[in-house]
Protein backbone atom coordinates (compact mmCIF):
# COMPACT_ATOMS: atom_id res chain seq x y z
CA UNK A 1 0.00 0.00 0.00
CA UNK A 2 2.87 2.33 0.80
CA UNK A 3 4.38 1.72 -2.63
CA UNK A 4 1.06 2.47 -4.32
CA UNK A 5 0.73 5.77 -2.45
CA UNK A 6 4.30 6.68 -3.41
CA UNK A 7 3.58 5.85 -7.04
CA UNK A 8 0.42 7.98 -6.99
CA UNK A 9 2.33 10.88 -5.42
CA UNK A 10 5.08 10.63 -8.05
CA UNK A 11 2.52 10.52 -10.86
CA UNK A 12 0.78 13.59 -9.43
CA UNK A 13 4.08 15.44 -9.21
CA UNK A 14 4.92 14.58 -12.82
CA UNK A 15 1.53 15.80 -14.02
CA UNK A 16 1.82 19.02 -12.03
CA UNK A 17 5.32 19.71 -13.30
CA UNK A 18 4.35 19.07 -16.92
CA UNK A 19 1.49 21.57 -16.56
CA UNK A 20 3.92 24.13 -15.14
CA UNK A 21 6.30 23.70 -18.07
CA UNK A 22 3.59 23.74 -20.74
CA UNK A 23 3.78 27.55 -21.00
CA UNK A 24 7.29 28.91 -20.96
CA UNK A 25 6.79 32.22 -22.80
CA UNK A 26 9.90 31.64 -24.88
CA UNK A 27 8.46 31.23 -28.36
CA UNK A 28 10.00 34.31 -29.96
CA UNK A 29 8.42 35.73 -33.11
CA UNK A 30 11.62 37.67 -33.77
CA UNK A 31 14.70 38.69 -31.82
CA UNK A 32 13.63 40.56 -28.69
CA UNK A 33 9.92 39.93 -29.22
CA UNK A 34 9.32 36.90 -27.01
CA UNK A 35 5.95 37.81 -25.55
CA UNK A 36 3.17 35.33 -26.09
CA UNK A 37 -0.28 35.13 -24.62
CA UNK A 38 -1.06 32.51 -22.01
CA UNK A 39 -2.99 29.50 -23.26
CA UNK A 40 -6.66 30.33 -23.64
CA UNK A 41 -6.08 34.06 -24.16
CA UNK A 42 -7.77 35.12 -27.41
CA UNK A 43 -5.84 36.40 -30.43
CA UNK A 44 -8.45 39.13 -30.94
CA UNK A 45 -9.10 41.25 -27.85
CA UNK A 46 -11.68 43.69 -29.23
CA UNK A 47 -15.15 42.54 -28.32
CA UNK A 48 -13.95 39.79 -25.98
CA UNK A 49 -14.09 39.71 -22.20
CA UNK A 50 -10.49 41.04 -22.16
CA UNK A 51 -11.44 44.22 -24.04
CA UNK A 52 -11.11 47.19 -21.66
CA UNK A 53 -14.24 49.29 -21.72
CA UNK A 54 -13.20 52.76 -20.66
CA UNK A 55 -15.85 55.21 -19.56
CA UNK A 56 -15.26 58.53 -21.38
CA UNK A 57 -16.40 60.42 -18.28
CA UNK A 58 -13.73 58.77 -16.14
CA UNK A 59 -11.05 59.44 -18.76
CA UNK A 60 -12.21 63.08 -18.88
CA UNK A 61 -11.81 63.35 -15.10
CA UNK A 62 -8.21 62.22 -15.37
CA UNK A 63 -7.52 64.66 -18.19
CA UNK A 64 -9.01 67.55 -16.18
CA UNK A 65 -6.92 66.67 -13.13
CA UNK A 66 -3.74 66.55 -15.24
CA UNK A 67 -4.51 69.95 -16.76
CA UNK A 68 -5.11 71.39 -13.28
CA UNK A 69 -1.86 69.84 -12.04
CA UNK A 70 0.07 71.39 -14.94
CA UNK A 71 -1.47 74.80 -14.17
CA UNK A 72 -0.48 74.54 -10.49
CA UNK A 73 3.05 73.53 -11.42
CA UNK A 74 3.33 76.45 -13.84
CA UNK A 75 2.31 78.83 -11.03
CA UNK A 76 4.88 77.28 -8.70
CA UNK A 77 7.67 77.62 -11.26
CA UNK A 78 6.71 81.20 -12.10
CA UNK A 79 6.65 82.06 -8.38
CA UNK A 80 10.03 80.38 -7.87
CA UNK A 81 11.57 82.36 -10.74
CA UNK A 82 10.12 85.64 -9.43
CA UNK A 83 11.03 85.19 -5.76
CA UNK A 84 14.08 82.94 -5.99
CA UNK A 85 12.63 80.42 -3.52
CA UNK A 86 10.33 77.52 -4.24
CA UNK A 87 7.02 77.61 -2.39
CA UNK A 88 4.79 74.57 -2.79
CA UNK A 89 1.66 76.66 -2.14
CA UNK A 90 2.07 79.34 -4.80
CA UNK A 91 -1.58 80.40 -4.66
CA UNK A 92 -0.90 82.73 -1.69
Amino acid sequence: MKQLMTLVAIAGAVLASSAAFAYDGQNCKEAGNCWEAKPGYPEKIAGSKYDPKHDPVEIGKQEKSIIAMDARNAKRIANAKATGTFDYNASK
